[in-house]
């Protein structure tokens, strides 16, 4: 697995672009905080694995509910800018 480590600057400057980076490299970034801290990105492929969903709708009541008001609302397609 490839990690790229950038500065929380790089991710500020452009968000959109630097995410959309990582989920098609398939490399994990990590983002260094002003304090040293270190927090990882990493691009998840929908197809491979559902046990991310799975996990948290077993864990999170707060996303178990997120998921109903989802399904009770009606879908609009996701169209990046």
């Amino acid at each position: 697995m490839d990690i790229k480590t950038i500065p929380l600057s790089r991710l500020e400057m452009d968000l959109r672009a630097t995410l959309i980076e990582c989920a098609n490299s398939g490399q994990t970034y990590v983002v260094e905080l002003p304090d040293h801290r270190l927090v990882s990105i990493q691009g998840l492929d929908p197809n491979e694995d559902d046990s991310l969903v799975d996990d948290l709708l077993e864990s999170s009541a707060e996303f178990r509910e997120l998921v109903a008001r989802c399904k009770e609302s009606p879908s609009k397609p996701f169209i990046p800018r």
